[in-house]
């Protein structure tokens, strides 16, 4: 009985502005904050004094982890309004997730100048390393770079030790992410029109509807790399026959000329 009367007292607990900001482990300015931005529910008021509660405690947990999440507070305060509209926030924050999340799975990979020195030589040129900090592959400390991808790192350094010039890899990378850019641009519109056309209607969306798209969501995203995938080593195909095949009539023609 005593452990279910102080289980209740818990539930009744109530905080004022500066409890409530330490408990939630921010500042009592970006409390007031999020309540004037109406992030946060209005308190209860005892005279002069606003009095929170648990819910409140709860509200901004579930607000530092959108925020941690990469959500931003126009975001999260649209999230908000349509929980209070009647549509389940965890739905909604879980769609929202599936939608931002990265498509990625690239690892980070710091070296130092005398570790670059050692991969590229004398190809490591302000020149090309000024492409590689616009191209967004590596950002520049005083002891080294961080590059934001292993596997592109060790593309480029095999391609270098096979011969092709590290100017010659970059400009490829550029010309291949312009390419890579409309194939993303493509598949977002498809996206967009036939699987998450509800989102742009000015009505809520019905009951169940965020959880639906959520697992579409989760459904598509390995069968749009599977697609890529596909077309890229087919039309790598269709490119190498037709090269060879070049090649051959070059060749061909070559020697009926000296003949």
């Amino acid at each position: 009985m005593d452990k279910l009367r102080a289980a209740e007292d818990d539930d009744r607990r109530e905080y004022r502005v500066e409890e409530l900001a330490q408990a939630a482990g921010i500042t009592a300015r970006t409390l007031r904050f999020y309540r004037e931005r109406k992030l946060l529910q209005p308190p209860r008021k005892e005279g002069r004094i606003a009095w929170y509660g648990e819910e409140h405690l709860a509200r901004l947990r579930m607000i530092a982890e959108l925020l941690e999440r990469g959500h931003t507070l126009d975001g999260i305060t649209e999230l908000i309004d349509a929980g209070e509209s009647g549509q389940g926030v965890a739905d909604l924050i879980g769609l929202a997730a599936a939608i931002v999340a990265p498509w990625s799975d690239e690892t980070p990979v710091r070296l130092d100048w005398d570790e670059l020195k050692t991969a590229f030589g004398d190809q490591l040129t302000e020149e090309n390393t000024a492409e590689s900090i616009a191209q967004g592959y590596i950002s520049v400390r005083e002891d080294g770079i961080t590059h934001v991808s292993r596997r592109l790192l060790d593309a480029t350094t095999e391609l270098v030790d096979q011969g092709v010039p590290l100017a010659a890899v970059l400009d490829a990378s550029r010309r291949t992410r312009e390419h890579v850019d409309a194939i993303a641009e493509i598949f977002i519109e498809v996206v967009g029109e036939h699987l998450l056309s509800a989102l742009a209607a000015d009505t809520p969306l019905p009951p169940g509807e965020a959880a639906r798209l959520t697992e579409r969501i989760l459904r598509v995203r390995p069968l749009a790399r599977t697609v890529a995938d596909a077309q890229f080593t087919l039309a790598m195909d269709r490119r190498v026959h037709a090269e060879y095949d070049e090649l051959l009539r070059q060749r061909r023609d070559g020697n009926e000329a000296e003949n």
